[in-house]
């Protein structure tokens, strides 16, 4: 049979567009012919179909037994007949008889037909799981396309993703054509392709857009060691650098603050504390409590609870805007963090009663973007005690 220059164009075409290799397509048209012959003749086991993937040229036989009497056509051939194809055959020899596809009838043709089609969707479908499976737990950029019911409709290039309500920013309103990055929660394979779930409010999404900017992130010089985040509000970061000649701070930051500015702006002004990791827990509460400053922390590593005294008028600023400050440092390093002012750890007797005489300790700072002290001057009205004494305990317990 001649080169079938339309059949290798095809597959070449469908090979190049829809990522559907070769080989795959032609294991689906010789299991076609298996079939059509099976439906024709009623039988397809001893059906054997030959197809040479340089020209696509194929052939499909049956072989038959040399027979003298035959009893059953499809899997027997007679002496005569055998001996008409080739005089060497005899009895109980295998004879390669070549079957025609025109001979199939209409039907058989068209079942073929479906059976190539129906492996061409299934490897569409699995082409597609598998390229955005790769992109699980990473960063895409998506076009928004609507709103399904609170739900939003994102167009990530060959699939759309589902942004549900839950995985929404409070407050974020989405404009159809609108260009945002998400981040793949998860991807599941269904009948009508893969089911694409993503997110705007994971603390990974935050960590993705730093390794997109700060080429020092996605190197590994620096890392970043612990995220905790309030999605719409306020992002706490912990760093560390490998490198003792590297700022990790300073990298993240960026020049004039370019590098963390351009994760806030695709966050839409979210806050963004960035802090020095620390192997001391002391050290890293006080830190993760910037930026107010800290007079003292007493921390357990057994009972991951730690004990804060900061300067009276450092209080408010420590705790946070409705306990936020205080709450995310408490998630950052997984402590439960006690936050007392000086007069209350001097009437607790946690400080010596001469203390307020003397100079507090100062920690060291991080850096806060788009932050003033006076956003935290609201105490929350359950900070103080029934004394009058503000105090504030946060527990977290849930893994970021």
């Amino acid at each position: 049979m001649a080169k079938n220059n339309e059949l290798l164009e095809a597959l070449n075409i469908l090979e190049q567009e829809k990522n559907i290799s070769k080989e795959t397509l032609l294991e689906a048209i010789e299991n076609s012919l298996i079939t059509a012959c099976k439906n024709h003749f009623g039988k397809s086991e001893n059906v054997k179909v030959n197809i040479d993937p340089e020209t696509c040229e194929y052939h499909v036989f049956q072989e038959k037994k040399v027979v003298e009497k035959v009893e059953d056509p499809v899997e027997e051939i007679s002496l005569v007949n055998a001996k008409m194809i080739d005089s060497k055959y005899e009895l109980d020899d295998i004879v390669n008889v070549e079957v025609k596809s025109k001979e199939f009838g209409r039907i058989a043709t068209q079942n073929a037909k479906n059976v190539i089609l129906q492996k061409i969707r299934e490897e569409e479908r699995k082409v597609l799981f598998d390229e955005y499976y790769s992109k699980e737990k990473d960063i895409v950029t998506g076009i928004v396309q609507r709103y399904v019911g609170k739900n939003v409709s994102i167009n990530l290039g060959k699939v759309d993703a589902i942004l549900t309500e839950n995985e929404q920013v409070k407050g974020e309103v989405f404009q159809p054509t609108e260009r945002i990055k998400v981040y793949i929660l998860e991807v599941k394979s269904t009948s009508k392709g893969p089911r694409v779930l993503v997110s705007r409010t994971h603390p990974e999404l935050v960590k993705r857009l730093f390794e997109s900017e700060v080429a020092e992130v996605k190197d590994g010089t620096v890392e970043i060691k612990s995220i905790a985040r309030e999605a719409g509000s306020r992002t706490k970061m912990a760093v560390w650098s490998n490198d003792p000649n590297v700022d990790p701070v300073g990298a993240c930051v960026g020049m004039n603050g370019a590098r963390v500015n351009a994760v806030v702006k695709e966050l839409r002004g979210e806050k963004i504390d960035i802090i020095n990791w620390d192997e001391n827990p002391a050290l890293l509460i006080e830190n993760a409590l910037s930026p107010a400053k800290v007079i003292s922390v007493m921390a357990d590593p057994d009972e991951k609870i730690a004990g804060v005294i900061v300067p009276d008028y450092q209080l408010s600023l420590a705790i946070g805007k409705e306990g936020q400050n205080a709450r995310l440092a408490a998630r950052l390093t997984g402590y439960k963090i006690d936050i007392k002012s000086e007069t209350q750890a001097i009437e607790c007797g946690d400080l010596p009663e001469n203390y307020m005489e003397q100079m507090g300790m100062v920690g060291e700072e991080g850096y806060t973007v788009g932050e003033e002290e006076e956003e935290y001057d609201d105490v929350p009205a359950d900070a103080a005690d029934e004394d009058g004494a503000d105090e504030i305990e946060f527990v977290e317990t849930d893994e970021e």
